[in-house]
């Protein structure tokens, strides 16, 4: 039997699954950078965590990662509405910026594990 890409038949399931990771983020944001997703997955995995650990471990700059953190908070650098997944802050008496997964956040992590353990 000839094989018909226009079937869609399903190769490989794990790789599927993470389409479908993909997709969510999507869902939020059409044109969402990878190293946007990484830096959420990075803050649902440490939550809550320093900005300063994000830079060194996913090895951004500290412009780089400014600009992901406000992809993934209430609003963008051109102004445009955010994902409102994470929320930064500082600590009292620091000046040091924390990361930690807004309600919203913590509802999505749940949907994208839901997708991986399915």
């Amino acid at each position: 039997m000839d094989y018909d890409p226009l079937k869609r038949l399903i190769t490989n399931d794990q790789a599927l699954r993470l389409m479908m990771v993909n997709e969510k983020f999507r869902e939020l944001d059409r044109e969402v950078p990878g190293q946007v997703v990484g830096m959420f997955l990075y803050i649902a995995s440490h939550n809550p965590c320093h900005k300063m650990a994000i830079e060194e471990d996913l090895d951004f700059s500290t412009a780089s990662a400014s600009r992901n953190l406000q992809w993934l908070t209430g609003t963008k650098r051109n102004g445009k509405s955010g994902m409102n997944l994470v929320e930064k802050y500082t600590e009292e008496g620091s000046r040091r910026i924390l990361c930690r997964l807004t309600t919203e956040g913590k509802v999505f992590i749940d949907q994208v594990l839901s997708i991986l353990n399915d």
